[in-house]
């Protein structure tokens, strides 16, 4: 599964390429926003969108990624 956003939401079906695209365009150009803020305000997508994105995202990080609890050796 994609891990770049603009892929996930292309093929979850809440963005088009072309919609993708125009975002990355105006973050080349010099918008310094998030992927999503951008969207968002675009009307190119919702919140729902986002949170599976997330949601995502989340499952595929490794169990074993947080710091080591202190005192442990």
């Amino acid at each position: 599964m994609p891990n770049r956003i603009g892929d996930f939401l292309v093929k979850i079906g809440a963005m088009n390429a072309e919609q993708v695209d125009h975002v990355l365009r105006l973050q080349s150009g010099g918008d310094s926003r998030i992927f999503g803020e951008i969207a968002l305000e675009l009307g190119y997508l919702n919140d729902d969108a986002i949170k599976r994105y997330v949601d995502h995202m989340e499952k595929l990080k490794p169990e074993d990624d947080d710091p080591p609890e202190l005192g442990s050796p």
